[in-house]
């Protein structure tokens, strides 16, 4: 291949792959630049709403930077982040056998938003060895279409990747979802087996240092859980 091959390639291919990148950059951090001043708003709303509930199980919205956000609902912490980078999907990702990027294979490139789960204990008292949730993940593309993998209803409602357009309204409603499955994720009792048999060196390491590693899934032991469909 010749330099003037070369040459031509490397221009097309900034021209055309790393502009589209860029322009999936920007649709993403335009979409969580959106989420946050939705949870600001929903922030709001909903402490209206609890106004003579218990002060405790107010939301609580922190804004921790140009990628991160968080959102305490009562026990549990939302936390948001975006990735800087793009990212294309692997080849045994089912979104290879829709029409749409069958079509297309440039919308395949997406920008993630995180949703993670936190217990409010965790971060309060800063147990370093206690575990989030990664709960659901929303990908944007070039053309602001977008699908989410996540825990029920959060992967089931919004996967017409297609179709659906990351807009204010589906934002919006991907919050409400995420904190609606948050609220319904309960902490589990570790099985007594597994806590019958404690050292002295164990309990005084606990009870100086809170090393009890904390989590909803398995109680004081939290594994990921991998299944985007339940």
């Amino acid at each position: 291949m010749g330099n003037k091959t070369i040459n031509k390639l490397i221009v097309s291919t900034l021209a055309e792959k790393s502009c589209m990148k860029q322009k999936v950059y920007d649709n993403t951090l335009e979409a969580f630049q959106l989420l946050k001043s939705n949870l600001k708003e929903i922030t709001n709303i909903y402490n209206r709403a609890l106004a003579n509930v218990d002060d405790r199980v107010n939301l609580e919205y922190k804004d921790k930077g140009a990628f991160e956000t968080e959102l305490k609902v009562a026990g549990d912490v939302l936390i948001f982040t975006m990735h800087s980078n793009i990212f294309e999907f692997d080849r045994d990702h089912g979104i290879w056998k829709t029409s749409y990027i069958k079509s297309n294979k440039l919308c395949s490139y997406t920008g993630i938003i995180n949703i993670y789960n936190f217990l409010t204990d965790s971060l309060k008292y800063n147990r370093v060895d206690d575990l989030g949730y990664l709960i659901g993940r929303i990908f944007i593309n070039k053309d602001k279409h977008f699908f989410v993998e996540g825990k029920r209803q959060l992967g089931f409602l919004y996967n017409d990747f297609g179709r659906a357009v990351i807009n204010e309204e589906t934002i919006r409603q991907i919050i409400e979802s995420a904190i609606l499955y948050t609220l319904e994720f309960d902490l589990l009792v570790p099985p007594y087996d597994t806590m019958k048999i404690v050292s002295v060196g164990q309990m005084n390491e606990k009870i100086n240092k809170s090393k009890t590693a904390t989590g909803k899934r398995l109680g004081f032991k939290f594994y990921a859980d991998n299944d985007f469909s339940d």
